[in-house]
């Protein structure tokens, strides 16, 4: 359905593959993720009725990214958080991940286009804390589930 990279049962990210497919409306996040991930197949004519998003007080503690894969071929490295290194996944065109925990890092395969999707407002570079990645020889590859 959804590949999960689990640490020490903290959810690092939700990996949504291009080929999914489903009938209906499926959230994959908790109520509790200040970012929620859903897919939704509705037939022709569906209507989802208009509506406003009510006001709602939110503490967002850490921030969480959907990033879109449009094109290209883009390797993703996990981390936990204390910045040391879980396991890579390779993400291609159409493919959705969900960055809710710990540290990531990328390497684009090729030429790659991504749209991100996050909570601001954004604070400049008090917004993360950057480190040295692992080398190239300790990246691990793990397959789809």
């Amino acid at each position: 359905m959804i590949e999960k990279i689990i640490h020490r049962d903290i959810v690092l990210a939700m990996i949504l593959r291009s080929n999914f497919n489903a009938e209906g409306i499926h959230f994959f996040t908790p109520n509790d993720y200040s970012q929620q991930l859903a897919y939704m197949n509705r037939p022709k004519g569906y209507i989802i009725a208009p509506h406003v998003h009510n006001p709602v007080d939110r503490t967002v503690q850490f921030t969480k990214e959907v990033l879109f894969i449009k094109s290209g071929l883009v390797r993703v490295d996990f981390y936990d958080e204390h910045q040391i290194y879980i396991e890579s996944r390779i993400l291609s065109s159409g493919d959705v991940v969900l960055l809710s925990h710990g540290g990531h890092g990328f390497e684009m395969l090729e030429m790659s286009e991504i749209i991100e999707v996050k909570q601001g407002p954004y604070v400049g570079e008090e917004d993360k804390t950057r480190f040295i990645p692992i080398s190239e020889a300790q990246i691990v590859v793990s397959k789809d589930l």
